[in-house]
């Protein structure tokens, strides 16, 4: 099993910043595919970012196009979500999600590994 935690959520204001960490257990990291999720109250969780596991690709929900950038740094076994220009409808739990093997990196239901989430509050 692939252990994901999540760490670096927290309160901003408006037009701030936050940069996000997952750290991966396992000595594969680099074999997979690796999401960002979030979920807003009463909100389905939804797509944020992907990468590939050759980080040649990287893929972005159009909400978060151009102020989200999602890395990966596989001799840390860790993946980055670094938000800039945060408003308040990016408050969410921001979940990171891995796969060695995908089709649909789109779809929550393609990843068999999941963190436990970490909390992003955008204030007004």
């Amino acid at each position: 099993q692939v252990q994901l935690v999540e760490s670096g959520g927290g309160l901003v204001q408006a037009g701030g910043s936050l940069r996000l960490s997952c750290a991966a257990s396992g000595r594969t990291f680099s074999s997979y595919t690796m999401g960002w999720f979030r979920q807003a109250p009463g909100k389905e969780r939804e797509f944020v970012a992907a990468i590939t596991r050759s980080a040649g690709s990287t893929y972005y929900a159009d909400s978060v196009k151009g102020r989200f950038t999602i890395s990966r740094d596989n001799a840390k076994n860790t993946v980055y979500l670094q938000m800039n220009s945060l408003k308040p409808e990016d408050t969410a739990v921001y979940y990171c999600a891995a796969r060695r093997l995908i089709v649909n990196i789109f779809s929550r239901d393609e990843y068999n590994y999941w963190g436990q989430g970490t909390q992003v509050t955008v204030s007004s």
